[in-house]
């Protein structure tokens, strides 16, 4: 980056407040180590639904078609005709909820792929080929215990009985893992027996029933492509372990304005906390509006980046467009209005953040707001 340049993003990352660095490099390195977990017999898609998890899938899903992916998995059918016209026409976009209704014609000419979820979507498919004369791609969702989307084994049963498949161009039959972040239950290996089951009263065909952390499951449940989505975001796969995956994500607060505050001086809304020394306070100028939770005041912390070593709690009710750091470790330090703390990156990693706060990583990203300004990180294109 040239000092103009360097000086162009400085600008705008005081005028948006925070600021978000998305390592794509990082996101392929991601893609490359979970290729390299599975094998290169079998394929790796990519989840990149809900704007690829909040980090801008314009940039996001190009990088990982650069990366080698070649199928995409979005949930809607907006989604998937966002998605089109950035990736070229041997990239597969799959649309995880399926087509509503009057919709067929549409996923067709645009070159999206349903995951038919249910005998209505799976008849509709079928009637629109019956209708074309051609057997357009899709995969088949069979519910092999999450009870949440696809076939029963008596929708199958009927679908059988209606020689559905036989319109079809299936391209893969697929499930989905509701316990595959605790590699410990045994629900399942017994929701990959109950897929193995269903599976063999189709024709042989390709399978995918791993995401991210059912990847870490063991070869078993890869079959012949896994969808991961969180993991190559840098989330943790395997919560019981030490995270496999590289940060990707580092959000950083703009410094408005700190003060000295007397004891007994309170902070934020309801005066949730209150000063029992002579305290620094910096407030920044992220709130809940960009996706901070208001309930953080008290459970998690930020660092400087220039020193990472000294955890800066954070203080007081989150509010809307700003909060409070207590940086009176820092001493007298100076600190100019714009300097950047680290609120989530490789000294507070998402998941610390997640769990600190009772929730998961996949809702802090996708509550990204839109007001961070955004800075994408990619070596070569």
């Amino acid at each position: 980056m040239t000092v103009q340049q360097s000086e162009v993003e400085a600008g705008a990352r005081q005028r948006a407040g925070g600021w978000l660095r998305i390592d794509l490099d990082a996101l392929k390195q991601n893609y490359a180590l979970l290729q390299q977990k599975v094998g290169r017999e079998i394929a790796v898609g990519a989840a990149v639904k809900a704007d690829a998890y909040g980090l801008g899938v314009a940039r996001v899903a190009p990088a990982l078609y650069r990366a080698g992916c070649r199928r995409f998995f979005v949930a809607t059918v907006d989604e998937g005709l966002g998605l089109r016209p950035l990736l070229s026409a041997d990239a597969a976009i799959c649309v995880l909820n399926g087509p509503p209704r009057g919709s067929e014609a549409l996923l067709l000419a645009s070159g999206l792929t349903p995951v038919l979820n249910s005998l209505d979507q799976t008849r509709r498919w079928a009637a629109l080929c019956r209708e074309t004369g051609r057997k357009a791609a899709c995969l088949l969702q069979l519910d092999s215990g999450m009870s949440r989307f696809g076939l029963s084994e008596g929708d199958l049963d009927t679908l059988c009985a209606e020689d559905l498949p036989d319109a079809l161009d299936i391209a893969f039959v697929m499930s989905h893992l509701a316990c595959a972040d605790d590699a410990t239950s045994s629900r399942n290996e017994g929701q990959r027996r109950a897929f193995e089951t269903l599976r063999r009263k189709l024709p042989a065909l390709p399978a995918s029933l791993a995401a991210s952390s059912g990847i870490f499951l063991g070869e078993e449940f890869h079959f012949s492509l896994v969808r991961p989505g969180y993991a190559l975001y840098g989330g943790n796969p395997t919560p019981a372990l030490p995270n496999p995956m590289h940060p990707v994500v580092t959000m950083l607060g703009g410094l408005v304005q700190d003060r000295w505050i007397a004891p007994e001086t309170a902070v934020g809304y309801s005066a949730r906390f209150v000063a029992t020394q002579k305290t620094r306070i910096a407030t920044l100028s992220v709130g809940y509006a960009d996706g901070f939770h208001r309930r953080a005041g008290g459970l998690t912390s930020a660092v400087l980046p220039a020193r990472p070593e000294i955890s800066l709690p954070v203080v007081g009710r989150i509010s809307m467009d700003c909060m409070a750091l207590d940086v009176t470790a820092l001493g007298d330090m100076d600190l100019p209005p714009g300097t950047g703390f680290e609120l989530i990156g490789p000294h507070r990693p998402l998941d610390e953040l997640a769990s600190a706060l009772d929730t998961i990583g996949y809702e802090l990203l996708t509550s990204l707001g839109k007001r961070f300004h955004r800075e994408y990180i990619e070596s070569s294109q």
